[in-house]
């Protein structure tokens, strides 16, 4: 492998700096294991790369051995501060770990060789003792296999009997990432830099990010979730750094001048996955309690001085409580240290006693950081402390039911948040961020079960696949609907007696069910869990639910976007539907077949609405009357309907109208109402369906009709925070905000006078007087209009504040704002700058990139960019950098550039992605020729 051959020349160049150290008595790793190789009569067998030629590999682990313990040293040889070397990988850094491990195993089956993970590590001194005996294993040889496996295979003199218990001592070697995967270098200023480029001001850390499968690349091990086991860690780093685990500290010492070690008590049994640990020169505030559970949040030293965790320490004791309530078991680790890192993709990641938060998910600045900011940290917190039960205490047994974690997670989010922040009213959140984005891409035919089957996903791309939408979104959507069917006490018995019965297991979709239905019938219920269960989560799609509200029939069919083929797949329908006579009764749906249900016959000028609430992962479709009937109400007097419900029509028309089901001009005159709403979810629901126009149509002649009417339909919703907005004022109301920012986003982006003129006025204020009056729940729009509507001079003003900014969300604000220039040579020096980490961090390239393409000025630029420099800019999320630089696509040419980049690319986890936007893009072709003329016919009209 290349990254081996690559480690081998850093372990050849720093030999003699290493060597000079240990004579010198800086430092050696055989202080602490070399008591144990002394008896050992060490010698290297002779290691050798299989073939790669052949049959496909196996790719998971034979199940003869059981882990039970691993004992592990680990060294990372960084410097947190500029300093002068030689003999290194870098200029003043060097990027080499080393280290030891001694994992104890059980033997279950007969074999001759022990196959456990490791890649990307130079692995040596194999030693296998028995330990009921405490006799050595002679090895053969080790080999490591050169393919998808990463399997390490050490072949035995003699094989390992069945009921007895052993030993594996391995040293290994190995280089510290810069991709923000497995043990990776981060880096931030510390101070003012006397001038710029400072070097001392530089610092540097090291953290590990292993799921899914990147703990091998720390050190060899059994590398897939159910092979559980406890860690026993020590950690060797240099004396003014300070090392954090999963467990609590249980002992440090100092080695000699340069180092020191520090010991860390056994963990609790865990996956390798949710194995960490983090060296740095990071502070916290003094620790707080909760129970006798310590809870620290780590972070640069200027960050815990100016206060910036308080919030994130404040709410995380509210969640942990509200969690071991709801759950009835209290969180099982001595303590839970959270860490804001400069550097980590995705947002946050659960290790267990030791979370890790991208700084913008747990830094919160007070007059600086939005309040919108506020609730995204509650979120993010709120999941990652979810996992602390759905993850780490009982964890899937297979890639393939990971939405057992993360849709649980992402569930429970909402309703730990709404218990801790009330105001925020995120569960109303829940359609904008989860349902809304599972639909979308679950209408594509190239969509994945929830819960595949365990063949479908054993590679490690296949496997990093499932962390999308799917999972995560659809995943909490499917628990919403479950919840909402069987009763919320119902629920939560059933997880109650889930995660206490299987508390450091591992468990499949199945046994969850089990549990539901045994809660099911005690709460005198009969309904087959796993019948309903199923039809959700081991088939791809959601249903389309048609109503004939004149006769009473209703069936279910497949929803797709492009629907090519006849589907014989149905699901067990729940529906919760009202009339605007009648409250709110649930009814089933249990069959592929049209049946007539009296409850959905209306009376004569009786409209009925189907899904009240949003509760359900369906779509729902109406005669035409009844359409007419609902449109009417709204614009009479919308209220009669749910909130979420007027969203929700809104939503249904538009992809029904994609789909062909409707015509579009159904579709857009759900949209009439809104001209007086001013309540977030519909205004969200509306402009995020009219932006799907807006990239179809954003160059063509459709535009300029489709702007006018944007215009009028926000005048209301904008003239009603004016005032508020001109004195840069927020209203209390957390949804009101929501709405504040919608109508300054919409009115400026297609020109409303007094939006740009306001927007062009506070920041050139702001760049005048070096006073920024913008509140910041509106600098992210505000920025955004008033470079767009400006030059050079608005752009480097952001780019100088934006370089200069110690705070991760006006960052990211900036950031994100700097994409809407409408100057090309702007844009494509911004896309070059994403190459540069010292200007933009290695783990915000793909956003980035994102943003220009969503500007029509840049989308071009974006999609060369990217297929220019996709080995570098597909590091962080290559999926979503696909999906966004291909919004666009509705022409000939663009699919067959498409079709070529997914052909000539090695896509990796990204491949479904690519698969996914030429389907995208077929239908977009086909919708766009179909529907071009009757929607600008229809703004025209309107406007």
């Amino acid at each position: 492998m290349a990254k081996v051959s690559q480690l081998a020349k850093v372990i050849a160049g720093t030999f003699v700096v290493l060597t000079i150290s240990v004579i010198a008595g800086t430092i050696t790793m055989a202080v602490f294991y070399n008591q144990q190789i002394s008896t050992m009569n060490v010698t290297s067998p002779p290691t050798s790369p299989s073939t790669t030629e052949g049959p496909p590999p196996i790719m998971r682990l034979p199940k003869n051995l059981v882990p039970e313990r691993y004992k592990i040293f680990i060294q990372p040889h960084f410097y947190t501060r500029i300093i002068e070397l030689v003999n290194v990988t870098s200029p003043n850094q060097t990027l080499l770990f080393t280290g030891n491990s001694t994992v104890y195993f059980h033997c279950v089956q007969k074999t001759g060789s022990i196959f456990l993970h490791s890649k990307d590590l130079v692995v040596s001194n194999p030693v296998v003792i028995d330990q009921d005996t405490d006799e050595k294993m002679g090895v053969i040889k080790m080999t490591n296999h050169e393919d998808e496996s990463n399997f390490l295979e050490i072949r035995l003199k003699e094989p390992l009997q069945a009921g007895t218990n052993y030993s594996l001592f391995l040293a290994f070697a190995g280089q510290v990432s810069e991709y923000l995967e497995a043990l990776y270098l981060s880096s931030y200023v510390e101070g003012i830099p006397a001038y710029e480029g400072d070097p001392n001001a530089d610092r540097f850390l090291v953290s590990t990010d292993l799921q899914p499968t990147d703990a091998r690349k720390v050190f060899p091990c059994f590398d897939e979730p159910e092979m559980k086991a406890v860690f026993d860690v020590t950690i060797i780093h240099r004396r003014e750094t300070m090392a954090l685990g999963n467990a609590k500290e249980a002992g440090s010492d100092v080695i000699d001048d340069e180092w020191q070690f520090t010991r860390f008590h056994p963990t609790p049994r865990m996956s390798t996955y949710l194995f960490a640990f983090t060296v740095s020169e990071f502070k916290s505030r003094p620790a707080s309690f909760h129970r006798q559970v310590e809870i620290k949040t780590f972070a640069r030293p200027e960050a815990i001085r100016a206060g910036y965790t308080q919030y994130a320490e404040i709410i995380t004791r509210k969640i942990l409580s509200f969690y071991e309530t709801y759950f009835g078991i209290e969180y099982v680790q001595q303590k839970l240290d959270q860490i804001a890192l400069p550097d980590l993709y995705p947002a946050a990641m659960e290790n267990w006693g030791l979370v890790t938060y991208q700084e913008a998910s747990l830094l919160y600045e007070d007059g600086v950081s939005s309040l919108l900011h506020k609730e995204e940290i509650a979120t993010v917190i709120a999941h990652e402390l979810a996992h602390q039960w759905f993850g780490n205490l009982v964890t899937m047994k297979w890639w393939n039911d990971i939405w057992l974690n993360e849709g649980f997670a992402s569930y429970m989010s909402y309703i730990a948040v709404d218990d801790a922040e009330e105001l925020f009213k995120v569960k109303d959140m829940y359609v904008v961020n989860d349902l809304h984005a599972a639909f979308r891409e679950d209408a594509l035919a190239s969509s994945h079960p929830l819960s595949p089957q365990p063949d479908d996903v054993q590679t490690t791309s296949q496997i990093t696949e499932m962390f999308d939408t799917i999972t995560y979104c659809k995943g909490a959507t499917v628990v919403r609907m479950l919840v909402d069917f069987v009763g919320e006490n119902v629920f939560k018995k059933a997880i109650k007696r889930y995660l206490m019965d299987f508390k450091y297991k591992n468990t499949v979709q199945n046994i969850l069910w089990d549990y539901v239905q045994q809660a099911v019938f005690e709460d005198g219920g009969f309904t087959n869990i796993a019948k309903v269960m199923d039809t959700w989560t081991n088939q791809i799609g959601y249903p389309v639910i048609t109503i004939n509200t004149t006769n009473g029939e209703i069936y279910q069919k497949h929803f797709l976007y492009n629907d090519t083929t006849e589907s014989s797949l149905w699901w067990y329908v729940p529906i919760r539907v009202m009339s605007s006579t009648a409250a709110p009764t649930l009814v089933t749906l249990e069959t592929s077949s049209p049946v007539k249900k009296e409850v959905f016959i209306s009376k004569k000028g009786e409209w009925i609405l189907a899904n009240v609430n949003f509760t359900g992962y369906y779509r729902v479709n109406y005669n035409p009357e009844n359409w007419e009937r609902l449109l009417t109400q709204l614009e009479i007097n919308p209220h009669r309907i749910p909130v979420m419900n007027r969203a929700q029509l809104i939503d249904d028309a538009f992809n029904l109208a994609r789909a062909k089901l409707v015509d579009v001009t159904l579709a857009l005159n759900t949209t009439h109402f809104i001209r007086n709403e001013i309540e977030y979810l519909p205004w969200e629901s509306a402009v995020r369906n009219l932006e799907y126009f807006v990239l179809m149509f954003d160059r063509s002649e459709v535009y300029g009709p489709m702007q006018a009417y944007f215009r009028n339909q926000v005048q209301y919703l904008y003239e009603f925070f004016k005032n508020d907005t001109d004195n840069s004022k927020v209203p209390k109301d957390h949804s009101l905000q929501h709405s504040q920012i919608t109508a300054i986003e919409v009115a400026c982006s297609n020109g409303v006078p007094q939006c740009v003129e306001m927007a062009t006025k506070m920041f050139g204020f702001w760049m005048n007087n070096h006073t920024n009056i913008i509140h910041p729940n509106l600098r992210s729009v505000i920025y955004c209009q008033a470079i767009a509507a400006g030059g050079k001079e608005e752009w480097e003003f952001a780019w100088k504040t934006f370089q200069n900014s110690t705070d991760t969300s006006e960052k990211e604000q900036l950031r994100r704002a700097m994409s809407c220039t409408k100057k090309i040579w702007l844009l494509n020096r911004y896309l070059e700058y994403t190459l540069n980490p010292e200007k933009i961090r290695l783990m915000d390239v793909a956003s980035t990139i994102s943003y220009v393409a969503r500007n029509v000025a840049g989308q071009a630029l974006a999609w060369n960019f990217v297929r220019a420099h996709w080995d570098y800019v597909s590091a962080g999320d290559g999926a979503v950098l696909i999906e966004e630089v291909t919004s666009r696509f509705s022409t000939k040419f663009e699919l067959q550039e498409l079709e070529r980049f997914a052909q000539d690319y090695n896509l990796g986890p990204a491949s479904r992605a690519a698969y996914q936007a030429v389907e995208q893009t077929q239908v977009n072709i086909e919708w766009v020729r179909e529907n071009k003329e009757i929607i600008l016919d229809w703004f025209e009209k309107e406007i």
